[in-house]
């Protein structure tokens, strides 16, 4: 069973007999009264993100979710194709609600975890960092550091992050997934 104090960004429990992920925990200390925890959390089988508020008495069961390793084949519309990596005839989708914002992030042949309950594919989970080529971004002005020294680029999944000067069209970057932040650069395109 969690409390609210095991209830962090991450965490899979049961909320009204379905899984759900905390996406944010924030604690707050009401005068004279228990502590609570404010959480924005998504509900694994619809998609649907929901913030409440929980009390220090609340008791969460753990979710039995298992996670399987997986490839990314392509999307079509709103389907988005895996295969196992040594198994490629076996292949499934995933509609779009379930994958949510990391859509973005999803090329093909990228490794990524998915996640089932009941036996029953739910979600995927991303690698923290995942390298991207930058498929478009402004040439880099002397000087121009009046912004904090970033620009907007385009990765090759469309996806629009703020990169450093010194990038440009053809590097290889590396990005959180879960802030959508640059990283590093790994190598430089060809000019």
């Amino acid at each position: 069973m969690f409390t609210i104090n095991d209830l962090k960004p991450g965490i899979v429990f049961l909320y009204n007999n379905h899984p759900c992920q905390v996406l944010e925990a924030t604690h707050l200390k009401v005068a004279q009264s228990a502590g609570m925890l404010q959480v924005k959390i998504k509900n694994l089988i619809n998609g649907n993100a929901l913030s409440t508020t929980f009390k220090s008495a609340d008791k969460f069961e753990e979710a039995e979710v298992s996670r399987e390793t997986y490839k990314s084949v392509y999307q079509y519309r709103d389907q988005f194709w895996f295969t196992k990596p040594d198994k490629p005839q076996q292949r499934f989708f995933l509609e779009e609600s379930k994958i949510g914002e990391n859509k973005y992030y999803l090329k093909p042949n990228a490794e990524i975890q998915v996640l089932y309950f009941n036996n029953k594919p739910i979600g995927i989970e991303l690698p923290i960092k995942m390298d991207f080529e930058i498929k478009e971004a402004p040439p880099n002005i002397r000087g121009n550091t009046a912004q904090g020294g970033t620009k907007t680029a385009t990765l090759e999944t469309g996806l629009k992050i703020q990169v450093p000067l010194f990038i440009e069209t053809g590097d290889i970057v590396r990005v959180n997934t879960q802030s959508g932040e640059y990283t590093e650069r790994i190598t430089k395109g060809a000019k």
